[in-house]
């Protein structure tokens, strides 16, 4: 019975063991994991950020294009009255 007992006790300090080692990698695993996300969510926020400038600076692109394309209308108009004859 007491040798019963003692094999239990050590198996039991075993099991124990095996869990830290467990617990431990597991810790690393999650830490490392956290790091890894956290870096990913910076660099999607930069994407983000880069993504909304250029996008900014194709509408004010556009619109400067609609301006212009406004204004050669207005002198071709001008060029045609005065008898310009275009290709």
């Amino acid at each position: 019975m007491e040798k019963q007992f003692a094999d239990l006790t050590e198996e039991l300090k075993l099991q124990e063991a095996v869990a830290e080692v467990h617990a431990r990698h597991m810790n690393i695993t999650f830490g490392e994991a956290k790091r890894v996300a956290s870096h990913y969510q910076r660099e999607a926020e930069k994407c983000i950020a880069a993504t909304e400038t250029c996008e900014g600076a194709r509408e004010k692109a556009e619109a400067l294009l609609i301006k212009e394309r406004k204004l050669t209308t207005t002198w071709e108009y001008r060029a045609r009255e005065m008898g310009w004859e275009g290709e």
